[in-house]
């Protein structure tokens, strides 16, 4: 079985060219530290472009303190 609240992180990708947020992947954050760029279709330019990780939070990794 798999286990929970492993070294995975949800992660934005955000596009070079047009500045949209497509795509959303996981990434092993002990493995890959540094920022993760590919180069992924972009239905709004209707061309392949690159797509780099988002400095910003998403909001779905931390965890919420009991009250």
């Amino acid at each position: 079985m798999a286990k929970k609240g492993g070294k995975r992180k949800i992660i934005g990708m955000i596009s070079e060219e047009s500045g949209e947020r497509r795509y959303y992947t996981t990434k092993n954050t002990m493995n890959t530290p540094e920022k993760l760029s590919l180069r992924k279709y972009s239905p709004k330019l209707r061309k392949v472009v690159l797509f780099t990780e988002t400095k910003k939070s998403l909001g779905r990794n931390e965890v919420k303190p009991k009250k």
